[in-house]
């Protein structure tokens, strides 16, 4: 380990700090928003001159979090969640930097110019860092490059509807032409992989029985997806990001595509991981999302997937809406899971249950993230990068009450569940901004592609 290279204004001390060797007491020096060195525990004997040294004892610092996967809505339809209130919630829950989906506001950020409009919407209001992906849509080949070129981190498509209309899905002709264009300036794509055609042919029934809505959204959308993006990216040499994989029938084509070069990387997300579809109650849309949460069988076989490194990481998909849209018929209702503020918890839960450690949950939900958008300053505790944390007691639980919650809708599938690692503090550039549930006022800043 090496000292510090400049003047240090903090130094934050853990008896466990999760760093990228492993777990291990230590003291993070920090100066002007940046590591600088990471020490053993008891460094220095005195602070440097000017330095304040906060001590958390026993409570875990992990890498602040990075949720790339955030529907915000803000500006259009802030009343489903705005920046105010999204990264807020972030913030409470450990998460430190955000990437903004192109939809659901209005207009979508799928030009320079509706990029500008939230960028300057976003500026006002973010209490952490927050970045935007471009939209790829039918008619907007022509603008993708010039968003890449203003900073966006990538670009969404969608192969089935969206849900809403003004963000219309690719058939294989127009992802042919959007992912060439995006390919030929080194740019992702992220898609949300269900097959319409597998989509028409399932059952669609009205009503309130989870077990109807499950049987529209079949495994085979998602593989017959799946296998198309690959070969799409397989015949261009374009790298391409399957978003929210729910259905873990896709892993062994997903690796078998890495093994032959295939450059791709794969989500899931925390419901996918927490919740099965044996629990949720007939009418309670509150757990509806798509692709669906699955059966126990399905979600082991995600966590296997996980561990064996074919799931590269975990994202919330936050995807809100007001409380009047989730109706009690999953056919109709919004579809959507709120979990900015509580996805580490979940995830850590299960994790815990299930053998796994705080480095694999920091690994799945702050570095492989910060990995997939270039974010080179995010994603880890080590000299260089920007001083992100979250100050998690691992071993303390809590019940959820939707009261409690910062998103502007407090509608969630977590209501009245015990779940571990509360969060007691979250540091952005080594500026605390949540300590025990109290909010700094915003401090976040834009983030744009640099790579």
């Amino acid at each position: 380990m090496t000292g510090p290279d400049r003047h240090v204004d903090l130094v934050l001390r853990s008896t466990r700090v999760v760093t990228p060797e492993g777990t291990r007491p230590a003291s993070v020096a920090v100066a002007a928003g940046t590591i600088t060195a990471v020490l053993p525990h008891e460094w220095p004997d005195e602070p440097p001159p000017g330095a304040r040294v906060e001590d958390v004892g026993d409570d875990v610092v992990l890498p602040g979090l990075v949720d790339t996967h955030v529907h915000v809505n803000d500006p259009g339809r802030a009343e489903w969640e705005g920046f105010w209130t999204a990264t807020r919630a972030a913030a409470s829950g450990g998460i430190t930097t955000l990437i903004d989906m192109p939809l659901n506001s209005l207009p979508p950020t799928t030009t320079t110019a509706h990029l500008r409009i939230k960028r300057e919407v976003a500026g006002r209001k973010a209490h952490i860092d927050v970045g935007f992906w471009g939209g790829a849509l039918p008619d907007n080949v022509k603008d993708l490059k010039s968003l890449h070129e203003a900073g966006v981190f990538g670009f969404k498509a969608f192969l089935s509807p969206s849900g809403v209309e003004e963000f219309p899905e690719l058939d294989a002709a127009q992802l042919g032409r959007s992912l060439a264009e995006i390919a030929g300036f080194g740019g992702l794509l992220i898609v949300h992989a269900e097959d319409p055609r597998e989509l028409a042919a399932a059952p669609q029934r009205d009503g309130a029985k989870y077990a109807d809505f499950l049987a529209s959204r079949p495994r085979d959308a998602e593989i017959a997806a799946i296998e198309g993006l690959i070969a799409a990216a397989r015949g261009l040499d374009a790298r391409v990001h399957v978003l929210h994989l729910s259905s873990a029938d896709a892993l062994p084509l997903i690796a078998a595509a890495r093994r032959d070069g295939v450059r791709l990387t794969v989500e899931t997300c925390p419901h996918f991981l927490t919740l099965t579809a044996e629990e949720v109650p007939d009418g309670a849309t509150e757990f509806k999302c798509c692709p669906p949460i699955r059966e126990a069988a399905n979600q082991d076989a995600l966590w296997q997937g996980l561990a064996d490194g074919t799931i590269d990481c975990v994202v919330s998909d936050h995807s809100p809406s007001t409380t009047d849209l989730k109706t009690s018929d999953f056919a109709t209702a919004w579809g959507g899971i709120s979990s900015l503020q509580l996805g580490l918890p979940a995830v850590w839960t299960e994790a815990r249950r299930r053998g796994h450690s705080l480095d694999d949950v920091a690994r799945w939900m702050s570095a492989a993230p910060a990995a997939l958008a270039g974010l080179d300053r995010k994603g880890a505790i080590e000299a260089g990068r920007d001083a992100d944390f979250a100050v998690l007691a691992p071993d303390d639980s809590f019940t959820v009450d939707p009261a409690a919650l910062q998103h502007r809708n407090r509608v969630t599938a977590y209501a009245g569940r015990t779940l571990y690692g509360v969060v007691r503090s979250t540091w952005l550039r080594g500026r605390r901004i949540v300590a025990d549930g109290a909010i700094a006022e915003p401090s976040g800043r834009l983030l744009e592609r640099t790579n």
